[in-house]
């Protein structure tokens, strides 16, 4: 259950429903699984799965939500086989060549016969909603995978007012000025990573790893005009991240004095210890995201969005 990788949004007005309501909502748009002529399907599921009811795990003014996605598995070389074979036997049939437009007509009906005897694959993806903090905080890799969830909990909720989280001050002149001296925030030390981009043209990049970032040559490619895109850190030896320009935090590992915290507490049962770690995770995380924006600044308060509007 602990997060490996956080996408974080900021509410832009207040989050008011309690944990009751918002489970009712979500219980009303619960996962179904995908028909015979469905390509994905994303419903509403309990956190805790089979070892729990509520479709909202609240502990500590924490709310836990989780969402799973239904896909089914068509290959391309599967459809373009079997494509090819239905065009060979109109081609021979009648004695010409299919059009392209037809080709692709043809295409949806071959997957539209397929689909029936696709494999579904499923998927969970996690988030939880920080009021005190006023963050909804999304357990995934990429922006994209967490929008599908914030689009899934906007039609549960029918609005939700959030954006992406956003500082201050920019955070590659925030991580370049903590590589070229070497001196980043207070609480935070420097990693083993970094990604150089030039100012110029950033598709040229330097993938930096298990290197001192304090080295003569890295803040030699600063000086000739690159900057820091993403950077390792490490938070007062409790948390270990790596983050991108856009405040993404990918790779998030816990260390081993708050994974023993969460240990030494009891836990007789599949529920107790989901509770706990949460409680844990979440309570270490709040102080870790204060630090983070502080860093950079501060929440970036001006801009606003419509309970409507695409996170």
């Amino acid at each position: 259950m602990w997060f490996k990788n956080l996408q974080l949004y900021r509410f832009t007005k207040s989050f008011e429903l309690d944990a009751e309501t918002l489970g009712r909502q979500l219980g009303e748009h619960s996962f179904v699984p995908c028909g015979s002529q469905d390509t994905t399907r994303s419903g509403w599921v309990p956190p805790l799965g089979r070892h729990g009811s509520e479709f909202v795990h609240a502990t500590s003014g924490y709310l836990m939500v989780c969402c799973k996605r239904q896909d089914k598995l068509l290959p391309a070389a599967v459809v373009n086989e079997a494509l090819e074979e239905k065009v060979l036997q109109i081609e021979e049939r009648e004695a010409r060549k299919l059009p392209a437009k037809q080709r692709r007509s043809l295409k949806d009906e071959v997957i539209f016969s397929l689909l029936p005897k696709a494999f579904a694959r499923s998927s969970l993806q996690y988030a939880y909603i920080s009021p005190r903090d006023n963050l909804l905080v999304v357990d995934a890799a990429s922006s994209k995978r967490a929008e599908e969830l914030i689009d899934d909990l906007r039609t549960a909720l029918g609005s939700l007012s959030v954006i992406p989280l956003a500082s201050k001050n920019q955070p590659i002149e925030i991580m370049t000025q903590w590589v070229n001296s070497a001196q980043p925030a207070p609480g935070f030390e420097l990693g083993e990573e970094c990604e150089l981009r030039d100012n110029a043209d950033i598709s040229c990049l330097i993938r930096c790893k298990n290197q001192n970032l304090a080295a003569a040559e890295i803040v030699s490619h600063l000086k000739t005009g690159m900057h820091v895109s993403k950077l390792a850190l490490n938070w007062q030896q409790r948390v270990e991240f790596l983050l991108d320009e856009k405040l993404a935090i990918k790779r998030l590992r816990f260390s081993d004095l708050v994974q023993e915290q969460a240990d030494e507490i009891e836990a007789d049962d599949v529920a107790t210890r989901f509770d706990v770690d949460f409680s844990i995770m979440a309570l270490e995380l709040s102080g870790f995201f204060e630090a983070l924006v502080g860093a950079f600044g501060g929440a970036d308060l001006t801009q606003t969005a419509s309970s409507n509007t695409p996170a």
